[in-house]
Protein backbone atom coordinates (compact mmCIF):
# COMPACT_ATOMS: atom_id res chain seq x y z
CA UNK A 1 0.00 0.00 0.00
CA UNK A 2 1.10 3.82 -0.56
CA UNK A 3 -0.52 6.65 1.32
CA UNK A 4 -0.68 10.00 0.01
CA UNK A 5 -0.79 13.09 1.74
CA UNK A 6 -2.14 16.48 0.26
CA UNK A 7 -1.54 19.79 1.35
CA UNK A 8 -0.68 23.51 0.05
CA UNK A 9 -4.89 24.37 -1.09
CA UNK A 10 -5.97 27.60 0.10
CA UNK A 11 -8.13 30.82 -0.64
CA UNK A 12 -6.26 33.20 -2.98
CA UNK A 13 -7.11 35.83 -6.20
CA UNK A 14 -7.18 35.06 -9.35
CA UNK A 15 -3.82 35.74 -10.83
CA UNK A 16 -1.98 34.63 -7.40
CA UNK A 17 0.17 31.21 -7.36
CA UNK A 18 0.15 27.93 -4.91
CA UNK A 19 2.34 25.26 -4.59
CA UNK A 20 0.63 22.10 -3.66
CA UNK A 21 2.49 19.16 -2.23
CA UNK A 22 1.67 15.42 -2.26
CA UNK A 23 4.15 13.12 0.42
CA UNK A 24 4.03 9.47 -0.43
CA UNK A 25 4.79 6.71 1.73
CA UNK A 26 4.68 3.17 2.29
CA UNK A 27 5.40 1.27 -0.66
CA UNK A 28 6.97 3.44 -2.90
CA UNK A 29 9.23 1.34 -4.29
CA UNK A 30 5.83 0.24 -6.42
CA UNK A 31 5.32 3.84 -7.56
CA UNK A 32 5.84 4.32 -11.12
CA UNK A 33 3.90 7.63 -12.20
CA UNK A 34 2.00 10.49 -9.84
CA UNK A 35 -0.30 12.22 -10.57
CA UNK A 36 -2.49 15.24 -9.54
CA UNK A 37 -6.62 15.28 -10.64
CA UNK A 38 -9.11 17.92 -9.39
CA UNK A 39 -12.92 18.15 -9.15
CA UNK A 40 -14.91 20.90 -9.25
CA UNK A 41 -18.50 20.93 -7.73
CA UNK A 42 -21.19 19.58 -9.75
CA UNK A 43 -18.43 18.59 -12.30
CA UNK A 44 -16.30 14.45 -12.51
CA UNK A 45 -12.87 14.27 -12.24
CA UNK A 46 -10.34 15.19 -14.67
CA UNK A 47 -6.31 14.75 -14.85
CA UNK A 48 -4.06 18.12 -14.46
CA UNK A 49 -0.82 16.85 -14.74
CA UNK A 50 1.10 13.55 -13.89
CA UNK A 51 5.09 12.63 -13.95
CA UNK A 52 6.65 9.62 -13.88
CA UNK A 53 8.03 8.62 -11.06
CA UNK A 54 11.52 7.54 -12.85
CA UNK A 55 12.86 9.43 -16.15
CA UNK A 56 11.33 13.21 -16.87
CA UNK A 57 8.23 12.04 -18.65
CA UNK A 58 5.56 14.96 -18.26
CA UNK A 59 1.76 15.40 -19.14
CA UNK A 60 -0.37 18.38 -18.66
CA UNK A 61 -4.19 19.04 -19.36
CA UNK A 62 -4.50 21.95 -22.19
CA UNK A 63 -6.40 23.88 -19.03
CA UNK A 64 -3.11 24.33 -17.32
CA UNK A 65 -0.16 24.14 -19.72
CA UNK A 66 1.77 27.12 -19.50
CA UNK A 67 0.71 27.65 -15.75
CA UNK A 68 1.30 24.46 -13.94
CA UNK A 69 3.96 22.55 -13.07
CA UNK A 70 4.53 19.17 -11.78
CA UNK A 71 7.69 18.20 -10.54
CA UNK A 72 8.94 15.47 -8.04
CA UNK A 73 11.67 15.08 -4.68
CA UNK A 74 12.49 11.51 -4.37
CA UNK A 75 14.71 11.45 -2.19
CA UNK A 76 11.56 12.67 -0.34
CA UNK A 77 8.87 10.75 -2.10
CA UNK A 78 7.33 14.19 -2.72
CA UNK A 79 5.38 15.66 -6.19
CA UNK A 80 4.18 18.66 -6.25
CA UNK A 81 2.48 21.31 -8.49
CA UNK A 82 3.20 24.08 -9.07
CA UNK A 83 0.18 26.59 -10.18
CA UNK A 84 0.32 30.50 -10.95
CA UNK A 85 -1.65 32.60 -12.84
CA UNK A 86 -4.52 31.05 -10.93
CA UNK A 87 -7.86 31.47 -12.36
CA UNK A 88 -11.44 30.58 -11.15
CA UNK A 89 -12.18 28.00 -13.00
CA UNK A 90 -9.05 26.50 -11.01
CA UNK A 91 -11.35 26.15 -8.48
CA UNK A 92 -11.81 22.68 -7.16
CA UNK A 93 -10.74 20.18 -5.22
CA UNK A 94 -7.12 18.83 -5.94
CA UNK A 95 -6.12 14.98 -5.16
CA UNK A 96 -3.09 13.41 -5.55
CA UNK A 97 -3.35 9.97 -7.15
CA UNK A 98 0.16 6.92 -7.73
CA UNK A 99 0.44 3.79 -10.23
CA UNK A 100 2.00 0.90 -9.73
CA UNK A 101 3.55 -0.79 -12.47
CA UNK A 102 4.58 0.46 -15.53
CA UNK A 103 3.50 4.03 -15.96
CA UNK A 104 1.41 3.27 -19.05
CA UNK A 105 -0.89 6.40 -20.13
CA UNK A 106 -0.68 9.06 -18.01
CA UNK A 107 -3.89 11.00 -18.16
CA UNK A 108 -6.08 7.99 -17.41
CA UNK A 109 -7.66 8.21 -14.26
CA UNK A 110 -8.60 4.20 -13.77
CA UNK A 111 -4.58 3.34 -13.81
CA UNK A 112 -4.27 4.97 -10.57
CA UNK A 113 -4.09 2.69 -7.50
CA UNK A 114 -3.72 5.01 -4.65
CA UNK A 115 -5.24 8.23 -3.60
CA UNK A 116 -4.99 10.66 -1.51
CA UNK A 117 -8.03 12.74 0.47
CA UNK A 118 -7.51 15.74 -1.57
CA UNK A 119 -7.00 19.72 -0.75
CA UNK A 120 -9.09 22.32 -1.44
CA UNK A 121 -8.04 25.30 -4.02
CA UNK A 122 -10.69 28.58 -4.27
CA UNK A 123 -9.46 31.02 -6.62
CA UNK A 124 -11.87 33.83 -6.09
CA UNK A 125 -12.11 36.55 -9.16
Amino acid sequence: QVQLVESGGGLVQAGDALRLSCAASGRTFDMSAMGWFRQAAGKGREIVAAITWRGSTTYYADSVKGRFTISRDNAKNTVYLQMNSLKAEDTAGYYCAAKKGIPGILWEEYEYAYWGQGTQVTVSS
